[in-house]
């Protein structure tokens, strides 16, 4: 969900625009069997570009206002790229092949830096809003910290910390709005736990075991709580108060695992995508009661069906 209110949906081979001011849906781009399917998507935080990584390894930088391809980084990786974020101008892509690569969008040369520590699938990438340091999670189990200013241009860059208490796949990583080397990260089906880091020393500081599949993670902007998505059995999107950890709310209505979370640019509203291929939409943060007014009289229609739970 882009900073100018547009969602980005990737089904199969096409990557699909959703404008939540006026409910309109257009497609952006569909892709040849060859280099498909579409296995991330990443607005740019003018909310105007975005990335779209593929299954063949190369990643597409489309402007979504004139539906033009700028160009296409090849070489980063051998194979899939799953996961991906931005840093300003820097585009970080994560691999199949568990490389993590750094590209600079401005220059021919894109590939500025690498970190190696990943020997399977990068399935979770997140910057940290000061930019400074990049949290990665692994198909591997692993859970690395890198520090942008000790990456290195030459030889892959050594990470800050390697955290190994995981027990499963780590996808779901969230930066927390209100501190800023605070990193919580879920584990999978094999694991369940959502755990929080000091991201300066390394330490641990809680493990929750939440008795699912950790999917996806997001922070309240507004207030301290947490939402967690899931997998297996109940496909539930579950609220937590923080740091009590106390369960606020738990939501149904997935028939599937809730693989994707995204947070609306005034930080109310949660889009949630599953393996059931639906989109669903929850007003689970809340919002300002004048925001909240102002919004049911702009646009009664796309959040007509939303499910409220304040």
């Amino acid at each position: 969900w882009g900073s100018c209110n547009v969602l980005a949906i990737a089904l199969g081979n096409t990557v699909y625009l959703w404008d939540a001011a006026d409910g309109n849906t257009s497609e952006l781009v569909t892709l040849d069997d060859d280099v498909g399917p579409v296995t991330s998507v990443k607005w740019a935080p003018d909310g105007r570009h975005i990335s779209v990584g593929l299954n063949n390894s190369e990643v597409q930088l489309w402007d979504s206002t004139s539906n033009k391809l700028l160009r296409t980084l090849r070489g980063c990786h051998q194979s899939r790229v799953g996961s991906m974020d931005w840093n300003n101008h820097i585009l970080t892509t994560g691999g199949m092949d568990g490389r993590i690569v750094n590209n600079d969008v401005r220059i021919r040369s894109h590939i500025v830096e690498t970190y190696s520590g990943h020997h399977q699938e990068v399935c979770g990438l997140k910057w940290s809003a000061s930019g400074q340091q990049l949290a990665s999670g692994g198909n591997d189990n692993l859970l690395h910290i890198w520090d942008r200013s000790v990456a290195s241009v030459n030889s892959p860059t050594q990470w800050l910390h390697r955290l190994e208490d995981h027990t499963a796949a780590v996808k779901a990583l969230a930066w927390c709005p209100f501190q800023g080397n605070l990193l919580a990260s879920g584990g999978g089906g094999g694991d369940k736990c959502i755990k929080f880091w000091n991201t300066h020393t390394g330490a641990c500081l809680n493990s929750v075991d939440t008795g699912s599949q950790v999917c996806a993670l997001l922070w309240n902007q507004n207030e301290r709580e947490l939402l967690s998505s899931h997998g297996f059995t109940q496909n539930q999107l579950t609220l937590w108060k923080y740091p009590s950890m106390v369960k606020m709310a738990e939501l149904t209505g997935h028939t599937s695992r809730v693989l994707f979370m995204a947070q609306s640019p005034d930080g109310c509203t949660v889009a949630t995508a599953a393996g059931d291929e639906t989109l669903r939409f929850w007003n689970v943060f809340g919002s300002p009661e004048v925001a909240a007014k102002a919004t049911r009289k702009a646009v009664p229609e796309p959040f007509a069906n939303v499910n409220r739970i304040r």
